[in-house]
């Protein structure tokens, strides 16, 4: 890795590279001043390390990196060029932004337009100008990211493919969350292809030994869910993506990182429902995809995420009807409340088939249950829907249910 110094007015020489951009922001955007006392930190973050002992010149970043931007701000007390980008990193008003990009000087500079791109604060990324290294792959990562908004994801990725290159040999950490960010544009366009997945993995690679555990769970997730959409039938591909789904879940909590612990959660319970049941350990299976689909639902809520919300409580019904258990009766009742649940958020007017669907398996577990009238009822519903919407085969469906309470009740009876 290569090490260049850069002086800035009124402080220590800034030396290069510097760890930018592979954190989470703001404190993935703040520059390490010079000077032997913060040297080793700067090195440790570079190679996407958090430091195990911070020096008193870098107090501010330890309380970002801490996620404490207001103790942050107050500990950025200097005047000198780097002292003010930084306080502008965490809080940007106030700055005089023209002043700042001169005293900092070139390629410094750039990182004030970064920074006001990155905060939404002007709609043009930077121009790369004279900038190299690390920081010409961040600006090359802003360009990108305005191609993608305007529809071209073929420059998007160009641009990026160049930042990687930039980034590799100067900061492997930031390689790494460039070659995802890739990835994901390539999987927009391309679908779940072997070179998404290829350069996931390449990514993981670069991440392997720094301490981006959220980056890291990203990456282990976005893969998953790239081979499970790839995998149709095929059982090898369904076991490689629980294996990276439960990879991302040993990273991260539900407190660090809500959605990717959730998405992690329910798409690692769908992938072991739709297993081809070929083992006696396959039923093993199911009860763990029961409790990933309870531990989904702390974070899911109908308020706050109704997609996935629904999505969940389906799927937890669902694996309640058919799990073998000593509790079957008690499963099946919870499975009926969960099926009303989302009956009440699913109606016939915006989702008629989404509602026949929740009403024919609500109605099957209540025929389970020997709830035959209730049953009978939901299942007539579904049926109508479906007829309306043209779901011929799912009508067949509903007519062999039907059929089979009638055979068990006897024709005509109403029972409930």
């Amino acid at each position: 890795m290569s090490q260049h110094v850069i002086a800035g007015a009124r402080t220590a020489p800034v030396v290069r590279p510097q760890p930018l951009g592979a954190f989470p922001l703001p404190a993935g955007l703040l520059l390490i001043p010079g000077g032997e006392e913060t040297e080793p930190c700067r090195k440790e973050l570079v190679a996407g390390r958090i430091p195990a002992h911070w020096p008193a010149a870098l107090r501010a970043h330890e309380l970002a990196f801490a996620g404490d931007l207001a103790g942050a701000r107050e500990a950025l007390r200097g005047d000198d060029p780097v002292t003010r980008y930084n306080r502008f990193v965490i809080d940007p008003e106030g700055e005089d932004e023209e002043r700042l990009r001169a005293d900092l000087g070139e390629p410094l500079g750039a990182l004030v337009d970064l920074v006001r791109f990155t905060l939404g604060r002007t709609d043009e990324p930077p121009a790369l100008g004279a900038a190299d290294g690390e920081i010409a792959a961040l600006i090359l990562s802003a360009q990108a990211t305005h191609a993608v908004s305007r529809g071209e994801p073929g420059l998007a990725l160009r641009l990026l493919g160049d930042a990687v290159r930039l980034a590799e040999g100067e900061s492997p950490a930031l390689a790494g969350v460039l070659l995802g960010a890739a990835a994901d544009i390539r999987k927009g366009a391309e679908g779940p292809s072997p070179e998404v997945v290829a350069e996931l993995r390449r990514a993981l690679g670069l991440l392997k030994d720094t301490d981006l555990r959220v980056g890291q769970a990203e990456l282990h997730l976005a893969l998953a869910l790239t081979l499970h959409e790839a995998a149709g039938g095929r059982r090898d591909l369904l076991v490689e993506a629980v294996r990276e789904y439960r990879a991302a879940l040993r990273l991260v909590t539900s407190e660090e990182a809500p959605e990717v612990w959730a998405a992690a959660h329910l798409n690692l319970a769908t992938a072991y429902l739709t297993m081809p049941m070929t083992e006696a350990s396959d039923r093993l299976r199911q009860g763990i995809a029961v409790q990933s689909l309870r531990s989904a639902l702390k974070v899911y809520r109908p308020e706050t995420h109704p997609r996935q919300w629904a999505s969940a409580q389906l799927n937890l019904a669902n694996a309640l009807v058919y799990a073998p258990s000593r509790h079957r009766e008690q499963n099946l009742r919870e499975a009926v409340e969960l099926y009303e649940a989302v009956l009440k958020v699913r109606d016939a007017g915006s989702d008629p088939l989404g509602r026949a669907r929740v009403l024919a398996n609500q109605g099957n577990a209540l025929a389970h249950l020997g709830m035959f009238g209730e049953a009978r009822e939901r299942l007539h519903e579904a049926r109508s829907l479906f007829a309306a919407c043209g779901d011929e085969e799912a009508v067949r469906t509903v007519d062999g249910l039907l059929g089979e309470i009638a055979a068990h009740t006897g024709a005509g009876t109403a029972e409930g």
